[in-house]
């Protein structure tokens, strides 16, 4: 795997002060799965009567411990629960060898913390079709239930990466019934970035009391404006997992509340940015505006188009205001436009309107805005009342190089 050594320009100054969820406990360890003396393993356990949802990559070559959890999500929540996850190994691609790896660390765990295997959840990421070392997670299983701690969710952020540059978490609180409901959510991402009702890895964390089948349609909800809207490289992950855990222990029922599901879409939306500004390589954060279509849906396929068009997006990383490739990406995405309603802006500066440039257009103005970190770009079809934003990066020399050599 790849050696990462410079933080990504587009990290946060530090990881947020998040606070501590009520109900739900953390350890990591170094288990050597792939390199040594690196933490490389996460568990989360969670209190009895835990609402645990997920949503998970559509891949069809999806991993034995995306299945496995796929099975379990929306069974029996009276129990404890736990949450394992390694990196370094995405044990996809690994066969009946790889669905005996989930069943012995599943095992394993159960019986080191007491929870039912049916409410164990694993997560892996890392290289793919590689058999899963997990007798070293295993091994490890009585150090990690020894070190379970409340307030060990930065840990558990970091034990997660792979190429990411930085450790990613996100918070929210709101009141409910005079009492505060916390939020907080780690992920894990950088590249292999375009979710298909999933994301990379990310879990996370509430309070609230809510019953699972009303957690799971806000969650489906809620991923399908954040992290289904964003985009690194246009591939789709074997591996992506979110799942979200509310452990009921402010004794605020959540159910059907609008500030709260406002808040979790704010935490969302937080950690998928963090996961563009990952980016591998990256240099520029892109918001991707489009309005005026046919339909919302075709402004999305519209903004994904773009989003992620190599020549677009190296056009970014050059400073380039290259406009026309743009125009490209929205006339082969398929959904419905016409040259002659188009109009196309970065930032504040009009490029093209009706199908032609903007006679107000000064290339020169465009050049300087385009050296900024943080960039907009947006585009009106003129053909109706449809949206969508969605979220990019650029695409550098560094994203080879970290993607050349991954496994050496």
């Amino acid at each position: 795997m790849a050696k990462i050594t410079k933080v990504s320009p587009l990290a946060p100054a530090a990881f947020p002060d998040l606070p501590v969820i009520d109900g739900v406990r953390f350890a990591t360890v170094a288990a050597g799965v792939r390199y040594q003396g690196r933490t490389d393993v996460m568990l989360a356990v969670l209190d009895p009567g835990t609402a645990v949802a997920g949503v998970f990559t559509r891949s069809a070559t999806r991993a034995a411990p995306v299945l496995d959890c796929q099975d379990k999500i929306g069974g029996p929540s009276d129990g404890p629960a736990a949450i394992l996850v390694n990196s370094g190994n995405a044990n996809a691609f690994t066969g009946q060898y790889g669905q005996a790896s989930v069943e012995q660390i599943t095992a394993a765990v159960a019986q080191a913390t007491g929870v039912a295997e049916n409410r164990v959840f694993t997560s892996s990421t890392g290289v793919i079709g590689e058999p899963l070392p997990h007798d070293r997670i295993v091994a490890r299983l009585d150090e990690l239930t020894a070190g379970l701690r409340a307030d060990a969710l930065e840990q558990a952020a970091r034990a997660i990466m792979t190429t990411d540059t930085f450790p990613k978490g996100a918070s929210a609180q709101v009141e409910i019934d005079e009492k505060t409901v916390s939020i907080a959510g780690i992920a894990k991402g950088s590249g292999m970035i375009a979710p298909d009702m999933a994301t990379m890895l990310v879990y996370i964390f509430t309070d609230a009391k809510i019953d699972q089948s009303a957690l799971q349609r806000m969650l489906a909800e809620q991923t399908d404006r954040t992290f289904n809207c964003i985009t690194v490289d246009s591939d789709t992950s074997t591996s992506d997992s979110l799942l979200l855990c509310a452990t009921g222990a402010s004794g605020a029922d959540a159910t059907g509340n609008a500030d709260f599901a406002r808040a979790l879409e704010s935490v969302m939306l937080d950690l998928a940015h963090q996961v563009v500004k990952d980016g591998e390589g990256a240099t520029k954060f892109v918001e991707i505006r489009v309005t005026g279509a046919a339909s919302d849906a075709d402004a999305k396929v519209h903004g994904m188009a773009i989003a992620n068009s190599p020549l677009v997006k190296t056009a970014i990383a050059g400073e380039d205001p290259n406009w026309g490739r743009v125009v490209m990406a929205i006339g082969k995405s398929g959904a419905a436009a016409d040259r002659d309603t188009l109009s196309i802006s970065f930032g504040d500066i009009l490029v093209a309107e009706k199908g032609w440039v903007s006679p107000t257009y000064r290339e020169e103005d465009a050049a300087a805005y385009m050296k900024g970190q943080e960039l907009v770009v947006a585009v009106d079809l003129g053909l109706g009342e449809g949206k969508a934003t969605v979220w990019t990066c650029d695409l550098t020399h560094g994203y080879i190089e970290i993607n050349a050599d991954y496994r050496s």
